[in-house]
């Protein structure tokens, strides 16, 4: 048992790489497999890769608070846990843009992505220092976020996909349901992303 918080962990993994190639082959960005899907295949890959994407989010909770209650808190676990979820957030923003997103949805999901990809180095850049960190209660609320966020884009990106009525009067409140839920999921992230700055910083000019 105590196994099954990075069982799910690893699942995540799994379930985010679907989710890309999933979206990349249903937009037609895979050769020679793309080109040879009918409609119908194309709409089936989107609602899997929404599902996927849904369970993947889901693993992101149980897995940290089954450590906890199983008293299974590892090193291993503890590396991947946040590598799923940054790898999981960033998975869904490369499908997302590769089916032809929103316009509204290009500019948060690059900032996104650049503050992913910036606290990842100052992590390892502090870690070879001996400076750690830690997570704070803001930024998992920004995971939070980050996942339901997406979650709605996705949705939206596969409207049709899932049979839903092109009526502006129904699609176009979810549209800026999920375009404002992205936008606030970007500037919490942004946030974050200079707390951890400003922390680095510190650390160092303290050494």
């Amino acid at each position: 048992m105590k196994a099954l918080p990075n069982i799910l962990t690893s699942l995540r993994l799994v379930l985010t790489l679907f989710v890309f190639l999933a979206l990349a082959t249903a937009a037609g960005a895979v050769p020679y497999v793309s080109e040879q899907l009918t409609p119908e295949t194309q709409f089936a890959l989107q609602r899997w890769a929404f599902w996927s994407f849904v369970i993947a989010a889901v693993t992101d909770f149980f897995d940290g608070w089954l450590a906890r209650k199983l008293d299974a808190v590892t090193v291993w676990g503890a590396i991947l846990d946040p590598i799923g979820d940054k790898v999981l957030v960033c998975g869904a923003i490369l499908g997302l843009l590769a089916m032809g997103g929103q316009p509204a949805v290009v500019l948060p999901a690059g900032l996104m992505l650049f503050r992913e990809f910036t606290v990842s180095a100052l992590r390892e850049v502090g870690a070879g220092k001996g400076i750690k960190l830690p997570v704070t209660m803001l930024a998992k609320w920004k995971t939070t976020l980050q996942l339901t966020a997406l979650a709605a884009e996705l949705l939206v990106a596969s409207w049709g996909a899932f049979g839903l009525p092109p009526e502006p009067a129904i699609e176009r409140p979810v549209t800026l349901f999920a375009h404002g839920l992205m936008w606030l999921a970007t500037i919490v992230t942004l946030i974050t992303g200079a707390q951890y700055w400003e922390q680095t910083r510190k650390a160092l000019v303290g050494k």
